[in-house]
C-alpha cells in the first residue's frame, strides 16, 4: 500500500464532496453489467482501471486529498443500501434509475415519486426484517483506492438522516418500534462500518447528509408533518445521531456534507447543463443548532446560488471548525472564475475568519444516471479550485 503524505486533514483548504465524472468506458460496462450483458469481472477491470486514472489526475492536480470518483456506485446512498439486507425492495432494481419519472424542467425543483417500487433510499422502503451488515462497501473502496494513491484517500458514507427520511417506518411496526429504534440501529451499523475504515488506515471519512436542508424546506416539512413526525425531534434525533457515529475515533478527519439537491438537466435552448434542486431555504433557521452542536471538524456546505442565502449564518461556526464553501457548481456549464472565487470568499471572511474557510464544489459531480458535465469541464472546475486556493491560502 502507497503511504499517504502527512498533513493535517481538518485544515486542508480544497476538497470535493466525493463522486466524479465517470467515463464513457466505465458508464457503458456499468450499463451492460445491470442488463446481465457484462461479467462481474469486466465491470471490477473497467473500475480499477477508471479509479487509478482519476487519482492520478487529481494528484497531479494537488490535491491534499483523493476519492476513488464512487466509481463503483450507482449512487452516493449506495454507500448504506448495498451494504444492509433487511429493506423491502422487489428484485432487480438496477434498470430503475433509466425508468424513473422525473422533472426535467430546467431551473425548477426536481420532485420525485419516493413511493415508487425502487432502491433502498433512493425511494422510501420499509423493512421486512431488522437490517443487517452484510458487506462493508466504503471498505472495499478504501482499500483499493489507498493502494493505488500516494494522497490520503477520503471515502463518503451516508449518514442517519437521509436514511430514516427515507425509511417508511409506518408501514415497518413489526420490525422497528418507530424512528428512535431504526436510528439507533443505523448507527450502530455504521459505527462498524466506520471502525473497520478507522482499523484499514482511513484517515477522512465524510457524511452525506444531505437531508438537513428539509428542516427548511416547507414542502419537506409538510411530508413529515402529515407521516406524523415531529421535524424539531427529527433533527434533534439526526444531530445526536451524527455525533453518535464518529465518538471515539482520535486521529481521524471527519466532514459532514449540507446540500439541497444535486438535480440536473439539459436545457433544451442551449444543450448545456443547468440546475434544478430538491429543497429551498437558507442555512438561517437550522445553523445554530446545526453547526454548534455537529462534532465533525469539517462542515461542507452548499453555496452556489441564491437558494443557500447570505454567509451571514457562518457566525455560528465553532472556532475549532472549517466551513468549506461549495461555490462552484456541478450543476451547471457556466464556468466560475478566480477573481469571482475570491470575491466570494471576501464576503464570507466578514463572518469567519479566512483561517477557518476552505473551497470546494457544492456537491458531488454526479452518479451513473445523472446528467453530468463533461469531463473536461469537470477538471476544469477542480483546477480553478485549486489556483484560486493558491492565490488566497498559499
Amino acid at each position: 500500500m502507497a503511504q499517504p503524505v502527512t498533513t493535517d486533514l481538518n485544515k486542508i483548504r480544497i476538497d470535493h464532496i466525493g463522486s466524479l465524472v465517470r467515463p464513457a468506458h466505465l458508464r457503458d460496462v456499468f450499463a451492460r453489467y445491470d442488463r446481465s450483458q457484462a461479467s462481474r469481472e469486466e465491470l471490477a477491470k473497467a473500475q480499477d482501471e477508471a479509479i487509478r486514472d482519476v487519482i492520478r489526475k487529481q494528484e497531479a492536480r494537488g490535491f491534499p486529498i483523493v476519492t476513488d470518483g464512487e466509481f463503483r456506485r450507482h449512487s452516493f446512498q449506495e454507500s448504506f443500501s448495498e451494504c444492509v439486507t433487511g429493506f423491502d425492495v422487489p428484485k432487480n432494481v438496477s434498470l430503475y434509475y433509466e425508468k424513473r419519472d422525473l422533472n426535467e424542467k430546467p431551473l425548477e425543483r426536481a420532485e420525485q415519486n419516493f413511493d415508487e417500487a425502487g432502491p433502498a433510499i433512493i425511494t422510501r422502503r420499509g423493512a421486512v426484517e431488522r437490517l443487517k451488515l452484510v458487506r462493508n462497501l466504503p471498505l472495499e473502496e478504501f482499500r483499493y483506492a489507498q493502494s493505488v494513491a500516494k494522497a490520503p484517500a477520503k471515502v463518503t458514507l451516508l449518514g442517519p438522516d437521509r436514511i430514516a427520511q427515507r425509511f417508511k417506518w409506518e408501514a415497518s411496526r413489526n420490525v422497528y418500534d418507530g424512528l428512535d429504534d431504526f436510528v439507533d440501529h443505523v448507527v450502530e451499523i455504521e459505527r462498524q462500518i466506520i471502525a473497520e475504515l478507522v482499523k484499514a488506515g482511513c484517515k477522512y471519512i465524510q457524511i452525506d447528509a444531505p437531508g438537513y436542508t428539509a428542516y427548511v424546506d416547507k414542502v419537506s416539512l409538510e411530508r413529515m408533518r402529515s407521516r406524523g413526525e415531529d421535524p424539531d425531534r427529527n433533527l434533534q434525533r439526526s444531530i445526536d445521531a451524527d455525533n453518535a457515529l464518529i465518538e471515539g475515533c482520535p486521529g481521524v478527519t471527519f466532514g459532514i456534507h449540507i446540500c439541497r439537491g444535486n438535480a440536473r438537466t439539459i436545457d433544451p435552448k442551449t444543450g448545456k447543463l443547468v440546475p434544478q434542486w430538491h429543497r429551498e431555504g437558507h442555512y438561517d433557521a437550522i445553523a445554530e443548532p446545526l453547526f454548534t452542536n455537529l462534532k465533525h471538524q469539517r462542515l461542507l456546505l452548499e453555496y452556489d446560488s441564491d437558494r443557500a442565502g447570505s454567509f451571514e449564518p457562518l457566525r455560528f461556526v465553532p472556532k475549532d471548525k472549517i466551513a468549506v464553501l461549495g461555490l462552484i457548481s456541478t450543476k451547471s456549464s457556466d464556468m466560475e472564475t478566480v477573481d469571482d472565487l475570491k470575491r466570494r470568499i471576501d464576503q464570507a471572511s466578514r463572518y469567519l475568519p479566512l483561517d477557518q474557510l476552505a473551497l470546494s464544489p457544492q456537491c458531488g459531480f454526479g452518479g451513473i444516471d445523472s446528467k453530468v458535465l463533461s469531463e473536461d469541464e469537470m477538471w476544469r472546475k477542480l483546477d480553478t479550485i485549486v489556483e484560486t486556493a493558491r492565490n488566497l491560502w498559499g
